[in-house]
């Protein structure tokens, strides 16, 4: 089974910093559902400019396998983002990641631009959410979905934290609003939603507790700083093999003949209505392309 766009595995994340070939040739042989290529954060404003050429150099020669490549890029209103989006549509990534985005006005700006770069249609445009505009304007970010590239939200929790003078302690309750709003956004205008970094590289106990609580909210997955995070991100973010059983069998309860018509059926004992139908499908794709991924 091959996944579409939205459903293809978005476990792990990881964040690479353009600036540094080594690691870019690097996570051709990591476990990442997503690679990050980062031009903006991660690289000092006098290496932005090799750092482009990096980047989209290494994106041209390919070599990633299955896994899916985004550039992101500076913010269009710096004087490094217009040239760092006309170089990576150039490159051809799955997606182009955008930061500090904030209404809905952005979306097109960047849509427009993508379009006069030559970017095709299928070019998935993600954003970060990271500024306190951007909640106060999240219904308006997201509506743009339906006229744009726009597939996928990145919660920057970061910057988040900066913004709100908030402290990032394990419960993350100053980025509850956040992650609420966001993902109800997401769900609303099919978006993808992807959580932030866990900062503390050595402190693999916190990073599982953060994952899962991530998972619990109700992201596709996770942002990564470090190779040592996939591991647990990838299994915490697959599919439980009881669920994906599950899945199944009321896939075949559906279809089964018998129950044409039907609207709530006992499957495995468990009332199950259309809208279950749905996820059931949901999960059997992603599981699908999680095993198609591993076994190549």
């Amino acid at each position: 089974m091959t996944a579409t766009a939205q459903n293809r595995p978005r476990r792990s994340c990881l964040y690479m910093p353009g600036a540094n070939p080594r690691a870019l040739e690097k996570a051709k042989t990591l476990a990442a559902d997503t690679l990050i290529l980062d031009l903006e954060d991660a690289v000092a404003p006098d290496a932005k400019a090799e750092a482009r050429d990096t980047v989209c150099g290494a994106v041209k020669a390919g070599g990633y396998g299955k896994r899916e490549v985004v550039i992101r890029i500076n913010g269009l209103d710096t004087e490094w983002g217009m040239d760092d989006l006309k170089a990576a549509v150039a490159a051809g990534p799955d997606a182009i990641l955008a930061p500090k985005v904030i209404d809905g006005g952005d979306i097109d700006h960047l849509d427009d631009a993508l379009s006069r770069a030559g970017a095709p249609e299928d070019l998935g445009l993600w954003v970060m959410i990271e500024m306190p505009k951007a909640i106060l304007n999240i219904k308006d970010i997201a509506e743009a979905a339906g006229r744009t590239r726009l597939t996928a939200f990145v919660m920057g929790t970061n910057d988040i934290a900066k913004e709100l003078r908030a402290v990032n302690d394990p419960s993350r309750l100053a980025f509850q609003t956040f992650f609420g709003l966001t993902l109800a956004a997401a769900r609303a205008y099919d978006i993808l939603a992807i959580d932030g970094v866990y900062n503390d590289i050595s402190n693999a106990e916190g990073l599982e507790n953060e994952v899962r609580q991530g998972r619990l909210l109700g992201f596709d997955g996770k942002t990564l700083i470090h190779p040592s995070q996939i591991s647990i991100t990838n299994e915490v973010f697959a599919p439980a093999e009881a669920d994906v059983a599950q899945a199944h069998d009321v896939i075949a309860a559906f279809a089964d003949p018998a129950n044409a018509g039907k609207g709530v059926l006992k499957v495995n004992g468990k009332m199950t209505e259309l809208l279950h139908l749905e996820e059931a499908r949901r999960i059997v794709e992603v599981d699908a392309a999680i095993k198609e991924m591993e076994a190549g």
